[in-house]
């Protein structure tokens, strides 16, 4: 069977003189393709799917887009890119069951399904603790393991949700396609004990940052939300969830006399530095976008004296996919609003990541709708 995957192929060159340096001091000059790829026989713990809506993640672009101080790419997340097949991106979708591989005993042709995009161990002693997002042999599907940017897949049946249910309408196929960043605000908020009575301040409003509004405003109870987002579009979209939005220098010019919860989506650190004497007793600040740029933190005493807690977040495992679906099937979290833009097919995903600049002013959420489900 033939597929049309994008793929993304880029030079290997580390900066000299970085000690253990990360992607983003490791590849040059990405590049984006539309290619054909035969697939054989598929693995026994493997399902083959067609995938319907694939999700563009901020995480994608960054592979694609160089930084202009250095010319590596943004992505300081695990990534590996071989050097002659290039990388599969893409780690957010929904897909249609075609075939499973001799073991899979839980799904079967014709399924619909939703992908946990973390393949994990098992046997470290972190999974071993049940901490299975911070797995030291995990894979991101994507960008460590080839991923779902592709009209046929192969992928691991254990990263399988079974969401038929929602195949019925186009609307819940797109909320399908949007569990996984659903996914990761659900462990923010839930790793920063967002509770009734807290003063939440999100900076970023891109797909995580507005579900981190929805969950913190709609499940975890927060008295108060406020979202601080420098584009116009998103700050409108996240108003319906939010009691008071603001631009940059706006939230710092009138912020609110006290902040209990920080949850830091935007990758723009300076903003928890300017933020943190506004912290109350006992308050929680969770970072979840990686620009791979240190932290400057200068009231330390602050921290101290007010028992501030600093925490980084990473994944959606431990049953959040299970909670995020539950809370969509039950109609408290509508996950498909934040779809902004649909594209049509592998080339026209292709062609917005090769020009990936200032993508973000005109979109939150997009998909790229690859099959119809029938």
């Amino acid at each position: 069977m033939e597929s049309q995957v994008v793929v993304v192929h880029a030079e290997e060159d580390p900066m000299p003189g970085v000690v253990d340096p990360g992607p983003h001091q490791i590849y040059r000059n990405p590049r984006v393709s539309v290619e054909r790829r035969e697939l054989g026989e598929v693995h026994r713990h493997r399902v083959r799917v067609a995938p319907i809506y694939v999700g563009l993640c901020g995480t994608d672009v960054h592979v694609v887009q160089t930084n202009p101080a250095t010319g590596y790419i943004k992505c300081s997340a695990p990534l590996r890119i071989p050097p002659k097949r290039g990388r599969v991106i893409g780690h957010e979708g929904v897909a249609k069951v075609l075939e499973v591989g001799a073991e899979v005993r839980h799904l079967e042709p014709g399924a619909v399904v939703t992908f946990e995009s973390i393949s994990v161990c098992y046997f470290c002693e972190t999974c071993r603790r049940g901490h299975f997002n911070q797995c030291r042999r995990a894979k991101l599907m994507g960008l460590e393991s080839d991923g779902l940017f592709g009209t046929v897949v192969d992928m691991p049946s254990f990263l399988t949700h079974d969401v038929t249910d929602l195949a019925a309408h186009d609307q819940g196929l797109r909320a399908a396609a949007c569990v996984e960043p659903a996914g990761v605000a659900y462990v923010a908020c839930r790793s920063t004990r967002v509770s009734g009575g807290d003063e939440v301040v999100i900076f970023g409003a891109g797909p995580i940052g507005l579900f981190s509004a929805m969950l913190s405003k709609l499940v975890f109870g927060a008295s108060a939300v406020h979202v601080v987002e420098p584009l116009a579009l998103r700050r409108n979209l996240a108003r319906q969830w939010s009691d008071a939005v603001y631009d940059v220098e706006e939230f710092f010019a009138h912020p609110p006399r006290s902040v209990d919860v920080v949850i830091e989506a935007s990758g723009e650190l300076d903003n928890v530095d300017r933020v943190f004497r506004r912290l109350n007793a006992n308050s929680r600040v969770t970072l979840l976008a990686r620009s791979g740029v240190p932290m400057t933190l200068s009231a330390i005493d602050h921290m101290i004296s007010n028992n501030v807690s600093i925490v980084g977040a990473r994944g959606h495992l431990g049953g959040a996919f299970a909670d995020v679906l539950r809370l969509y099937r039950c109609g408290r979290l509508p996950l498909d609003a934040a779809v902004t833009d649909v594209l049509e097919g592998p080339e026209a995903l292709a062609e917005v990541l090769a020009t990936p600049d200032g993508m973000e002013k005109h979109s939150c959420k997009i998909l790229a709708h690859f099959a119809d489900y029938a």
